[in-house]
């Protein structure tokens, strides 16, 4: 007997147990059958909405009441190419009908056409829309957005920064902000905000090469450098990458680098025409630097066969097939200092090669070099003096007055000057009567063939 109570209280435990179960299983399938009821409802609510929208709308195209709910619809659907026609009706309607919110129909009519890639067309609309609500965020972004779009972007950035204020948890602003910052050139203030889009996208390759660029401008060569140098393989933005890699490298002096940025860039896909060409321009001149001559040939003529004439490629062309083909005129140009003063040396005894010559001294100045030097044979014994001149532009008749007066100071009998360009018609006028010969490119051009 003393068993009985124990019993019945653990049949009254297990049927508590069993009722609680079934109680929260009913519970659970109710809630997953109201969801259920829910989307059913939502279908049923949109279709009535339509239906009824539609019925209204077949008796009288202006009907606000049918007009209003359906385009709604259609703006919280995203569906924004059925609701910008209602939105354009509304807001033609709005001056007769008081219940038209003019500021929400100007405001969402824009929104559709922004979508809709219809900028220019939804500025007048956006507008209207902040006159009539000033503090209202989506007024403010998609105005920014509609001005970005329509390259407008001193207009855009304090629309987009007022929103950000209004809403500064909102999301894709950043991007677009940077973005305008950076192509109206306010590179600095750019970077912070391409930062915070990248932060919210990571992905995002334009914001990315803006933020490089940006550092670019703002003397950050270096941080630059590694963005542009991640970005080079990249199919849109990897030319372009490319090209400022290299060049930042070659204001390093490191043109290793800098070649092999402008190739990874000439072996993309799909390389626009305007950074192909530029491409090759600065890979020809890193070559020449390096006395590659060949290979920077090679780039100069690849943009020969796009663009004949662009920039000074085909002097370039012209002036380096010279060099490829002359070795004493590629260290007569491009040589260092010291390797220049002996090829000097050399065509002075050229010049007089049946006269004993005794250099008596040599002179480095920035444009140029003058060997002073005796010279002797069985006839006659001068002080003459030298200067060489390396560019190959025009030397003017100011050059050479200041030539014949070294002349002079040096008491020496004659003066020859030499360059590898040309001497102007007044400076050949001023030699005349005076103790200075001029030789120019061709003849200069005889004499460094005959040293061997």
């Amino acid at each position: 007997m003393d068993l009985l109570p124990i019993i019945i209280s653990s049949v009254a435990v297990l049927l508590f147990i069993v009722v609680l179960i079934l109680v929260t299983s009913h519970k659970k399938n109710k809630e997953a059958s109201g969801v259920v009821e829910t989307d059913k409802y939502k279908q049923k609510n949109r279709a009535a909405i339509i239906r009824d929208a539609t019925k209204k709308l077949a008796h009288n195209p202006q009907n606000v009441q049918a007009l209003l709910p359906l385009a709604d619809l259609y703006y919280r659907e995203h569906l924004w190419d059925k609701a910008s026609p209602l939105y354009e009706t509304l807001t033609a309607l709005a001056s007769k009908h008081t219940e038209i919110d003019m500021g929400l129909v100007n405001l969402r009519r824009g929104v559709c056409l922004v979508k809709l890639d219809k900028s220019q067309e939804a500025i007048s609309f956006l507008l209207t829309a902040l006159k009539l609500t000033p503090e209202n965020y989506e007024a403010n972004l998609y105005l920014g957005n509609a001005f970005y779009k329509t390259g407008d972007y001193e207009k855009a950035v304090p629309l987009m920064r007022k929103a950000i204020t209004i809403n500064p948890e909102s999301n894709g602003v950043y991007a677009p902000l940077g973005m305008a910052l950076y192509k109206a050139h306010h590179f600095k203030e750019a970077i912070q905000y391409l930062r915070k889009a990248l932060d919210e996208n990571p992905q995002n390759k334009e914001a990315l090469f803006a933020m490089a660029d940006s550092m670019q401008e703002c003397g950050l060569g270096d941080k630059a450098l590694k963005v542009f140098t991640h970005l080079r393989p990249d199919p849109v933005f990897g030319a372009q990458s490319s090209l400022y890699a290299g060049i930042i490298h070659t204001k390093m002096n490191q043109m290793e680098a800098a070649v092999q940025d402008f190739e990874i860039g000439l072996k993309l896909k799909d390389v626009p025409q305007e950074i192909f060409l530029e491409l090759n321009y600065r890979l020809a001149a890193c070559y020449f630097k390096t006395n590659n001559f060949s290979l920077g040939l090679d780039a100069l003529n690849r943009i020969l066969m796009v663009v004949p004439v662009y920039k000074d490629t085909a002097a370039l062309v012209t002036r380096y097939k010279e060099l490829n083909q002359n070795s004493n005129l590629q260290v007569y140009l491009t040589s260092g200092t010291s390797d220049f003063v002996a090829l000097c040396r050399n065509l002075v005894k050229v010049i007089y090669a049946k006269s004993f010559v005794k250099i008596i001294d040599v002179s480095v100045v920035p444009d140029s070099i003058e060997i002073l030097c005796d010279v002797e044979n069985s006839k006659w014994e001068d002080k003459e003096l030298f200067r060489f001149y390396r560019n190959s532009g025009s030397v003017g008749e100011l050059y050479i007055r200041d030539f014949h007066g070294k002349i002079r100071d040096a008491k020496c009998d004659k003066g020859i000057c030499i360059t590898s360009g040309t001497f102007s018609e007044e400076a050949h006028k001023y030699i005349d009567g005076r103790p200075i010969d001029l030789i120019e490119k061709p003849q200069l051009m005889r004499l460094l063939k005959m040293i061997t």
